[in-house]
């Protein structure tokens, strides 16, 4: 019984001046040697941690206040308060802070602190003169009690003993029955003094003063008080406003007569500070700290005593998600469910988690599924808040409820899809719905505030059920917005400006190098008068720029399976379209999701983009920017400069093969030559490689070589063989060897050059590649090489006749080496077939 007695909450204000809960514990009051004096001690309920030691000092004021809280302060700024679970426990410590300063414990505050002279004024005082004189309530009295009021304001001890008197003769209920009377005279003096007399009192900050004025009996007098300042012409109507505008609506009948008044008295009390008080000066913000207390307080005891009808809320879920409740009958459900989840912030975490879990368990969750996906905006925009609040709360049991849902239902009404979908569909210009979506999909796809246990990682779960059941949704906007049926004639022109530039370069073959005498001049330079921009329209620009930023943040924390889906969707390619967006935010959107994909220095995403030339878009994005130098300009420059810093050797290939020639002319940075000068580097390495182990042989090897070719059976003389090289003088065959191979590779290479974009219709553009998909995927392609054709009657041969089917007369022997056999795959002049010897099998001696 005692620890039920003595349990508290321990709380503290903080700068916004809202109370800060601590904690819970168990309090008692005990000598402390190290403080030299009787303490209160609060030791948590969960550990026996010390969650308060704070001395009794003698001259600290406390106050007690609501019959079950403790308020003091400590330090300039630093106040404290005990809240306790039952009444008894608060008078029983009440009793022992009374006794330590010598106090009565009928009063409900010990002293003030109060500055050196003020104490000295007070020590010279009589002791009788413990309490203000009050002038006698009449109207002919009501300048003079205005005049005291506002002069005791600046001095602590003179506002305690004039809420003192006004306590204790019931002064409050005498001056609100002069209000009465001086507005049935229509005395207008009267009035404004009694306005300056009301607001004064509420300026004591006395929360036993606050208990009268704020009852049934006084509070719309109290209001109807405040309505009459000075400095206005006419007055205000608050209490017309509190009794005929502001309808109180029982969503449910509340039948606990204590729970209305407490729900009526908090609405009017935060009224009165919200609106009728004028915004405190820097002098006053301290007045008001017990009002906001009073209010936090109701708060809490209003969500507690919510929380503890099971049977309450038990019918308000039971007619939130039966169909036949009405629409106007729904929304007030959903508005309560709003409030009520707002007042459950004032809760402390303990009891915030059982009124969370308690909610979950009557079924919020499906109710949010049913209620998003109505036509009614303002119990869509309810819904989503009260969803901002579970998510705030628990990703978690969002994430474990939508995994449990999906294996009973269709994608389409899973909930998270359900939120999807109102994102995706929020009709304000500006988004601000859909920010918000953006904002909780984002935390719940999250690997930062996923759990890991030793049986389940719920990472893995959800990560699989969202990419399976709801990435198509998710990027159903930015898919559609970019299909080829609705764009590809758009952008036509500018795709096959730069690949027309590039098949003409004098390295190509002649049967490309010049594009459609269809294609006017102006729209291969870089006009892009006739480019129709896809998406045009701002809303939809804004919708594609937030999804593109869900898109963005997966790249970076999701590496398995956002990979997976960009390489089964060509997402990066159609993203890529919105480069040519008039609308600026949007390209940068489209250049950041790239740029974070090439920032993870991942191979698997480099041959992405290499293989499907996805830089072309970024690289006319450029172009066409011209000279302004603006964001865009920036993040593309950014973006070719990180390729060059952190030396990724396939992308910079890939880029100064590529289209150099386009960005050679841009020297306003030194990117491009900077990215032409790291693969030459590169190249020049690869030479020296190639070059060391061309002639670098191992002695072994070489006599096992020689050794197989002596032999071999006498059958094969009289075949075309090739001569062997005598091992003193390794360099006579070699330079004529390598110019005939290098004139194959150079055939090769024109041959794959033919492989640019080529258009195929007169709406359309094409890309095609040297390497094939079965190429791409580790099988052999058909190679140039083969191609070649026999040696002619005469014995001459073409340029690129493979050089194993030359014949060399012998000096040694007329054996051929066993490299140097044909093999499958080409044929000789007899029609054998033989393969296609590398340069190395070529090259030896």
């Amino acid at each position: 019984m005692s620890d039920t007695r003595r349990r508290v909450k321990v709380y503290t204000l903080n700068e916004d001046r809202q109370w800060d809960d601590r904690g819970t514990g168990h309090v008692s009051s005990t000598y402390v040697e190290e403080l030299k004096g009787m303490s209160l001690l609060v030791r948590a309920e969960s550990d026996g941690s010390l969650l308060l030691e704070s001395k009794i000092n003698p001259n600290t004021a406390y106050q007690k206040q609501q019959d079950t809280l403790i308020v003091w302060s400590e330090a300039e700024n630093y106040d404290l308060a005990l809240s306790f679970q039952e009444k008894a426990g608060c008078d029983e410590i009440w009793e022992k802070i009374c006794q330590v300063q010598g106090k009565d414990p009928s009063v409900e505050v010990t002293q003030d602190l109060i500055d050196e002279s003020e104490e000295e004024r007070f020590e010279e005082m009589p002791e009788t003169s413990h309490l203000i004189d009050l002038p006698t309530c009449e109207l002919n009295k009501l300048e003079e009690i205005a005049d005291l009021v506002t002069s005791v304001l600046s001095s602590p001890i003179r506002r305690e003993k004039l809420a003192l008197a006004l306590e204790n003769e019931g002064y409050i209920k005498k001056l609100l029955q002069l209000f009465q009377a001086c507005e049935n005279l229509e005395n207008t003096e009267g009035l404004h003094h009694l306005y300056e007399i009301i607001r004064g009192i509420l300026f004591l900050n006395k929360a036993t003063l606050f208990e009268v004025m704020f009852s049934d009996e006084c509070i719309m007098d109290v209001v109807g008080c405040l309505e009459y300042d000075p400095a206005l012409a006419q007055p205000k109507r608050h209490r017309e406003f509190l009794t005929k505008t502001a309808k109180f609506k029982e969503v449910i009948p509340i039948t606990d007569s204590e729970l209305r008044q407490k729900i009526h008295q908090t609405y009017r009390v935060q009224y009165i500070q919200d609106i009728i008080l004028p915004t405190p000066s820097v002098f006053e913000e301290n007045f008001l700290s017990t009002l906001t207390s009073f209010i936090f307080f109701n708060k809490v005891e209003i969500v507690s005593m919510l929380q503890e009808d099971e049977k309450f809320l038990s019918e308000v879920f039971a007619q939130l998600t039966d169909e036949a409740t009405d629409d106007d009958k729904r929304r007030e459900l959903v508005n309560f469910f709003k409030e009520f989840c707002a007042f459950s912030q004032t809760l402390q975490p303990q009891n915030r988690d059982a009124f969370f879990k308690t909610l979950a368990k009557l079924g919020i969750l499906p109710a949010l599924e049913i209620v998003m996906g109505m036509d009614d905006l303002q119990v869509r925009s309810a819904a989503t808040d009260i969803f901002s609040y579970l998510v705030e709360f628990s990703p978690s049991m969002v994430r474990e409820f939508v995994m449990q849902e999906a294996q009973q239902s269709d994608d389409d009404i899973l909930l998270i899809n359900v939120v999807i979908e109102q994102m995706i569909c929020d009709t304000d210009p500006e988004l601000g719905g859909a920010v918000q979506l953006m904002g909780l999909l984002r935390t719940l796809i999250d690997p930062e505030n996923m759990l890991a246990t030793t049986n389940k990682t719920e990472k893995s779960e959800f990560l699989n059920f969202f990419y399976n059941h709801c990435m198509h949704v998710l990027t159903a906007p930015l898919l559609t917005n970019t299909s080829e049926d609705k764009c590809e004639k758009d952008f036509f022109l500018k795709h096959y400006r730069y690949s027309w530039s590039f098949v003409c370069t004098p390295s190509h073959s002649h049967s490309h190098s010049t594009p459609s005498s269809s294609i006017s001049q102006d729209n291969i330079v870089g006009s892009n008068k006739n480019n129709t921009i896809c998406p045009d329209n701002y809303q939809t620009a804004q919708l594609l720029a937030l999804i593109l930023e869900l898109l963005t943040f997966c790249v970076e924390h999701h590496t398995y399976h956002i990979k997976n889906y960009i390489m089964n969707k060509d997402l990066l390619r159609r993203v890529l379209v919105l480069m040519n967006s008039k609308h600026t935010f949007l390209a940068l959107c489209a250049l950041r999701f790239m740029r974070r994909i090439i920032g993870l220095k991942d191979e698997f995403y480099n041959r992405y983009i290499t293989k499907g030339n996805l830089f072309e878009p970024v690289i006319n994005a450029l172009l066409d920017n011209g000279t302004r130098y603006n964001l865009l300009n920036s993040a593309v420059i950014e973006l070719f400069e990180f390729i060059r810093v952190e030396d990724i050797k396939s992308l910079t290939a890939h880029i100064v093969e590529n289209f150099y020639k386009a960005l050679e002319s841009i020297e306003y940075v030194q990117t491009f030559k900077g990215l032409k000068t790291k693969y030459e580097q590169e190249k020049d390495r690869q030479n020296q490689k190639l070059n060391s182990n061309r002639f670098r042989r191992d002695a072994k090897a070489l006599e096992e070589d020689e050794e197989m070719w002596f032999n071999e059976d006498e059958e094969e003389e009289g075949k075309v063989v090739v001569a062997p090289v005598e091992k003193s003088k390794p360099e006579d065959d070699f330079p004529d060897n390598y110019e005939k191979f290098m004139e194959t590779k150079k055939a090769k290479e024109s041959e794959d050059k033919e492989n640019l974009p080529k258009r195929t219709s007169p709406g359309g553009f094409k890309f095609t590649f040297s390497h094939s998909a079965s190429a791409a995927n580790g099988t052999n392609s058909k190679s140039v090489v083969a191609q070649t054709p026999p040696a002619t009657s005469n014995g001459s041969s073409s340029k690129t006749t493979n050089l194993a089917t030359s014949v060399t007369a012998t000096k040694d022997c007329g054996r051929p080496r066993q490299e140097d056999r044909l093999s499958p795959g080409v044929q000789d002049h007899s029609g054998q077939q033989g393969e296609t010897p590398s340069l190395q099998k070529v090259l030896k001696y």
